[in-house]
Order: structure tokens, then sequence, then C-alpha cells
């Protein structure tokens, strides 16, 4: 469970989550922008938060994290680990920062990095994996930036809008994380 585990960087604390905060999901998913950015279909309710909350709580294969800042105590976004599978030393990763505010001042990358040295030094995993919905050219760049590299495209595997979007799969190696050959 994530409750005992938090990271803090320059400008973010990531923290686990809190009831109180689930307001703020419903809040962001109100945002058809950044639903269709991150692929999620509809809203969210009061009540499908509290699901998550407590989906998410009870499953040993998920770290997941508030985004807050540090100097206004403001969240600005989810972030973790999820489908943790330790046999294989892999897992897959998510940033969602909502709010066009917040994007681009650098935030995402302070939390990849600390999210991979946690996988990777922490978890002791070898592979961590990202799906970016194929219309986010933000995002796509952003994973590029941290490291994360494309290995492949799973064509019109996102339909949004009355339109077909590619999937692309990116991955990050522990030795490209810390800038060894394989």
């Amino acid at each position: 469970m994530t409750d005992e585990i938090s990271f803090v960087t320059s400008n973010v604390l990531l923290r686990p989550f809190k009831k109180e905060d689930l307001q703020c999901l419903v809040e962001w998913f109100k945002d058809a922008d950044l639903r269709n950015k991150i692929g999620e279909i509809s809203p969210m309710t009061i009540q499908d938060a509290n699901n998550w909350f407590e989906k998410m709580s009870d499953d040993e294969s998920r770290k997941w994290f508030a985004i807050e800042l540090i100097k206004s105590k403001r969240i600005i976004g989810e972030a973790g680990l999820l489908r943790i599978f330790k046999e294989w030393k892999t897992t897959d990763m998510s940033i969602v920062i909502a709010g066009k505010d917040y994007q681009g001042k650098g935030y995402g990358v302070e939390i990849a990095n600390v999210l991979l040295e946690y996988a990777f030094q922490t978890l002791k995993l070898h592979r961590v994996s990202v799906g970016v919905v194929g219309l986010n050219q933000m995002a796509l760049n952003f994973w590029k930036k941290v490291g994360f590299k494309e290995e492949g495209i799973q064509r019109d595997g996102y339909f949004c809008n009355n339109k077909y979007h590619d999937f692309v799969m990116m991955s990050i190696l522990e030795d490209e994380y810390h800038g060894k050959p394989n």
C-alpha cells in the first residue's frame, strides 16, 4: 500500500492519496480535453472516485500518489506505478498533471526521475513502460525527454471524438536510465 511512501523534490511532494483528495479527481475528470489526452472515457463521480480509492488502496501492484506543490500545498495531479510485476521486473508508469497552468513547468520531469529511481533502485525493476495516446504530442515529447523510447504503435488503438488515433507504447530500461550501454 502506498501510505508508507512519500517523495519530495525541489517543487513537489508525492504523497499517498487521502479520502479528502478525491474531489480533485472528480474536478479534473470533468475536463474533456484532459480525459481525451489520457484515455479516460467519461467524467468521474465522487462514488467512482471512492471506488477507485478503495481498489487502489488494496492493490499491492500499485504505488499511487497525489502530486502536491510544496509551496502552495495545492494538489495538481496524480502519478504512480501500476501493474508492478516483480517476477518479470517490470511496471507501468503514469503521470497526470491536471490543469494547463501547471504543465510545462518541469514538475513532470522531477516526478519521473523520482519514480524511475524508486522503480530501478528500490524495487530493483528492469523495465518501466508507458502507453501514450497518440494525439497527445505534449506527452509523447515529455516521455522522450525523460529517456523513454518508442517501442511500438497500436494502430488506431484509441477512439476519441469520432476519430481513431494511434496508441504509442514506450519504455525505458534500467541501463538506459543510468546512462549505461546495453
